[in-house]
C-alpha cells in the first residue's frame, strides 16, 4: 500500500505563542455589545415554489397583507405558490446609529421548495423586549438554485431556502445602552484566562503607566484614563492597537465524521510505546452439490461450506521518548503509517494512557 504522510492524514494548526495579537482582537470594552433581531414576514417573486395553502399562516399573512392596501380577498380564494412566509434574523452592533444598513438572513418557515429570485417585503426588526429597532427589505441571494423536473428529476447546489439580504435590514432607532462609562472603563476577555489577562494589564501600564490596568478575576481589567489624556477616542484607538501574547490551553479537537485531527502547539506526548496492528477476518464460500445415485429415489443437494480465514497484518510499533511540539508528535505519528481513522485512536488511547498532555475534544 502506498505510504500517505502525516500531512495529508492530520491537518496540525499551530497556534504560536511568538505572534502577538491586538487588544481589541481579544477583549472589548463594557457597554459594546450585540442585540439580536428578529421579524417575521413574506417574499414574493417566487416561480411557484412558495408554500401551499397547507401553510395557512401564510394564506392569513397574504389576507392581512392585502387588507392594508384595502383589498379584501376570501382566504379560501388564495391559492398562489409565488409567496412564502419567512423569519428574519439579523445581529446588531448596539453602537449602530440610526440610519445604518446591516445585513439580515431570511430562513423559510412554511413548505416552500425553493427562495431562488424571492424578495422580501418591508418587515419591522424587533429586539428581545419586543421594540422595534429596525425594517428589513429587498431581494434574497441564496447563492444557489433547487429546480425539480415534472418527471421526478431534481438538480440542486447549496441550500436553497435560505440566503442573505446584503445591507437589506436598516436601524430605524438605536439600541439602548451603547455608550461607554470614561468613568468606569473595563475591558472584557472574549475568552477568560488569567494568563492573558496578566499580559495585556502588565501591556498597558507599561504603555500608559502604572495603575493604568488593574486585573479582576480572570475577564476583566478595570482601566483608569490618565490625567493628561485629551481626547478620548484617541487614547480607547491607542489601548485596542497595543499587542500582547495571548495564551492558548493544549487542546488536540478530533472529528470521528471526517476523519480531521487538530492540535494546538502546546500539545505534549509523555514517553510511551505505541504499537499499530489490525486483524483481518474473511470468509470464503465453496458451494458444494451432491447427487444422489440413479433409482434412489433420493434429491439434489447443495450444501454452501463456509471457511473462514483469518490474518493478522504485522503491527507497527513505535517508541516516543517525549514529544515537546506539535512537529515532533507529527513526526512520531506518521512513523505508524496510519489512517485518519486510525489516528483518532491513537490519540483516544494516549489520553487514556496519561501520555496525552492536552484536551481532548471529540465532536
Amino acid at each position: 500500500m502506498k505510504k500517505v504522510t502525516l500531512a495529508l492524514i492530520i491537518f496540525l494548526i499551530t497556534f504560536s505563542n511568538s505572534n502577538a495579537q491586538r487588544i481589541k482582537d481579544l477583549a472589548y470594552f463594557r457597554g459594546i455589545s450585540s442585540e439580536q433581531l428578529i421579524g417575521y414576514g413574506l417574499v414574493v417573486g417566487l416561480a411557484g415554489t412558495g408554500d401551499s395553502h397547507r401553510s395557512s399562516f401564510t394564506i392569513q399573512s397574504i389576507t392581512s397583507m392585502l387588507k392594508r392596501f384595502g383589498i379584501t380577498v376570501p382566504e379560501t380564494n388564495l391559492r398562489t405558490r409565488n409567496v412564502a412566509a419567512v423569519m428574519i434574523t439579523a445581529k446588531v452592533n448596539n453602537l449602530y446609529k440610526s440610519g445604518t444598513e446591516f445585513d439580515v438572513v431570511v430562513s423559510s418557515m412554511g413548505d416552500a421548495t425553493s427562495l431562488m429570485g424571492a424578495t422580501l417585503l418591508m418587515t419591522p426588526l424587533s429586539g428581545v423586549d419586543g421594540s422595534v429597532y429596525g425594517i428589513a427589505q429587498g431581494p434574497i441571494s441564496i447563492g444557489g438554485f433547487d429546480i425539480n423536473t415534472e418527471s421526478g428529476g431534481r438538480v440542486a447546489k447549496n441550500h436553497a431556502l435560505s440566503g442573505r439580504i446584503p445591507g437589506g435590514g436598516k436601524l430605524e432607532v438605536e439600541i439602548p445602552g451603547g455608550e461607554i462609562s470614561q468613568s468606569e472603563l473595563s475591558l472584557l476577555l472574549r475568552e477568560p484566562d488569567f494568563t492573558t489577562l496578566n499580559n495585556i494589564a502588565s501591556a498597558i501600564n507599561q504603555q500608559f503607566g502604572d495603575g493604568t490596568a488593574e486585573s479582576q478575576g480572570a475577564s476583566e481589567i478595570r482601566l483608569v484614563v490618565p490625567n493628561d489624556v485629551t481626547d478620548f477616542t484617541s487614547f480607547i484607538s491607542q489601548l485596542e492597537s497595543i499587542e500582547v501574547q495571548k495564551d492558548v490551553v493544549a487542546k488536540v479537537v478530533l472529528n470521528e465524521r471526517t476523519g480531521t485531527v487538530v492540535t494546538g502547539s502546546n500539545v505534549r506526548i509523555s514517553p510511551v510505546t505505541i504499537s499499530h496492528g489490525s486483524l483481518n477476518i474473511s470468509i470464503q464460500s465453496y458451494p458444494l452439490v451432491s447427487q444422489p445415485n440413479s433409482f434412489s429415489n433420493g434429491e439434489t443437494v447443495l450444501f454452501n461450506n463456509l471457511v473462514p480465514k483469518a490474518n493478522q497484518d504485522n503491527g507497527n510499533a513505535v517508541t516516543i521518548d517525549g514529544a515537546s511540539n506539535v512537529q515532533e508528535v507529527a513526526a512520531a505519528l506518521n512513523s505508524l503509517n496510519v489512517s485518519p481513522r486510525d489516528i483518532i485512536a491513537v490519540f483516544q488511547a494516549l489520553k487514556e494512557a496519561g501520555a496525552l498532555t492536552a484536551e481532548l475534544i471529540i465532536i
